[in-house]
């Protein structure tokens, strides 16, 4: 049986642990759209500190296991890099909280079991935070597949490319903090793929590598059931169109960039005339709609959600791990 807050209809308290950019980020979300972030945990406390000042949070711990310990926290929001990711969940669910893991998901597929397999032993919500799922445009394009507009969906195009920080010690760029484009960009399209069409049948991938050894650039061909295909490509030194196409036999989907973040798309039919055009209704804020998700899983009772379940999550890592098996990627935290 599920863990339950103490009253259920009382607002979800949560503990945001590490204070990075990606934190500032989904806590920013979390506290603009409503919800209570009642602590923030850091491995030091004038760090901690700092982060509580900024947004005005109540508690500051300086350690993740006091933050952990807290009771009065329900979930905690695990937002360090990907190597700490499976260490600091694990912590947080043997302390009896609901977590939420940035992506990717957790370093290894191994890992990810291990994660998912205490949250179900203790009957806690571990969701993975890949916020593009749950944004309204996605939505939408589900519904529109579901419907049978495109006819037969047969394949995805998607980029992910970037031009970021050239500093090897940058955690982008150090693989002892499980740098590279994959973990961190290519995430995104390997995800989008498992959305559209479940796991991959085939995995073929190529990489070039940066000279502190993770991938600068790799493109990834998966096959699925029927024939279906994905074809990705991710890069952290070149910036991109970053769109995504859905093609089917009946029509397709031109997702216009940012594709991962709130976009607009257009849907054609095969004479290329214009059935939808979907717009944006997302100003700044992107984040809060996977909170607002997991909240809800938490409440219901939901282990195996339709949008993103976490033994999901284990199948992207394992797609993953072949990724890195075949084009020669290995991490020191393995």
């Amino acid at each position: 049986m599920i863990a339950e807050t103490t009253n259920p209809t009382a607002p979800i308290r949560w503990g945001i642990l590490g204070t990075g950019f990606i934190a500032h980020t989904q806590t920013a979300d979390l506290l603009g759209c409503g919800f209570t972030v009642a602590a923030v945990g850091s491995r030091s406390q004038e760090t901690a500190d700092a982060f509580a000042a900024e947004f005005g949070i109540p508690t500051a711990h300086g350690s993740y296991e006091a933050l952990v310990a807290d009771p009065g926290i329900d979930a905690i929001y695990i937002s360090t890099p990907h190597p700490f990711h499976a260490e600091n969940a694990l912590l947080a669910l043997r302390a009896g909280k609901h977590v939420l893991i940035e992506k990717a998901f957790t370093l290894t597929a191994a890992q990810a079991i291990a994660v998912v397999e205490a949250g179900e032993a203790h009957g806690l919500v571990v969701m993975e935070a890949m916020w593009t799922r749950f944004l309204p445009h996605m939505l939408r394009i589900r519904e529109i597949i579901a419907a049978g507009t495109l006819g037969d969906v047969r394949t995805l195009i998607a980029d992910h490319n970037q031009d970021l920080p050239k500093d090897p010690l940058h955690r982008i760029n150090n693989p002892t903090l499980g740098g590279g484009a994959l973990l961190d960009l290519a995430i995104y399209p390997v995800s989008f793929a498992f959305d559209l069409f479940g796991t991959p049948e085939t995995v073929r991938a190529i990489a070039a590598k940066t000279a502190t050894g993770v991938d600068r650039q790799t493109a990834i061909l998966l096959g699925f059931e029927d024939g279906r295909q994905a074809v990705l490509h991710s890069a952290l030194d070149t910036k991109g169109p970053n769109t995504a196409s859905i093609l089917g036999t009946g029509g397709r989907i031109a997702v216009d960039a940012v594709w991962y973040a709130p976009t607009t798309f257009t849907v054609f039919d095969n004479q290329d005339r214009v059935v939808e055009r979907f717009e944006n209704s997302v100003s700044h804020r992107r984040m809060q709609f996977q909170a607002w998700e997991f909240e809800r899983r938490i409440r219901e009772g939901d282990l195996s959600p339709v949008i993103l379940p976490a033994r999901e999550s284990i199948r992207i890592m394992e797609t993953l791990d072949a990724v890195r098996a075949q084009i020669g990627l290995s991490y020191p935290a393995e």
